[in-house]
């Protein structure tokens, strides 16, 4: 069960990071992009931090066999996410600081800082694809755009790739890579963005328990 929480929480751009082999030296600079690439990256910059919230339907899916996993995906920047899965009663909940999951079978949650992994890279309040994240690879194919991002320190941690549709220009599915090299893909199903919000729902509670107010 504690495999299953971890994959679900890399899948959410939330992860725990999984313990990487021992390193005997520094791990290579990642390949630098063209000049024409980097100047693509401003323009994805603005795109992203116009994306204040967004409520989408997904399709989770990942390369070791698992079953596809639905659910629903909302954002609501900065700090706030929530992801409830279909059918099991899962759901994983950023409230600003701390990231939780709640697994439904054994009833107990995990949680994690926000900031302690690449896992905050959509929520923080300016998006930026420079600094403490490196991008490392920008790809065009059959209408797409890919690029793919590390955390700068420590690139051997795993990368996540955002997938935008190029007409019209927008977010349609992430990759997460973990440091096992396993592979997480979330595909959004008809987003909506600048869509209205519940605040009251990005916080942990158990179900059934009404979350205290200060």
């Amino acid at each position: 069960m504690r495999k299953i929480i971890l994959a679900a929480l890399a899948a959410a751009l939330l992860s725990l990071p999984a313990a990487a082999a021992p390193s005997k030296g520094k791990a290579p600079p990642p390949p630098a992009l063209s000049a024409e690439q980097q100047a693509r990256l401003p323009a994805i910059e603005t795109y992203l931090n116009g994306i204040r919230s967004l409520k989408s339907q997904f399709v989770q899916s990942s390369d070791d066999g698992a079953p596809l996993t639905t659910g629903t995906f909302q954002l609501l920047r900065p700090g706030r996410m929530r992801i409830d899965y279909d059918g099991n009663g899962n759901y994983i909940v950023a409230d600003g600081r701390f990231v939780y999951f709640w697994d439904a079978e054994v009833k107990e949650q995990q949680n994690a800082p926000i900031g302690s992994t690449l896992a905050d890279f959509l929520l923080r309040e300016k998006i930026s694809l420079s600094g403490d994240v490196t991008v490392t690879r920008l790809a065009e194919d059959d209408g797409l755009l890919e690029v793919t991002l590390v955390q700068t320190k420590e690139p051997g941690q795993g990368s996540l790739t955002l997938v935008f549709e190029e007409r019209p220009f927008g977010l349609r599915k992430w990759r997460v890579l973990d440091a096992q090299g396993r592979t997480t893909e979330v595909a959004l199903q008809n987003p909506q963005f600048g869509v209205s919000l519940d605040t009251d729902q990005f916080y942990f509670r158990e179900p059934g328990r009404r979350r205290e107010r200060d």
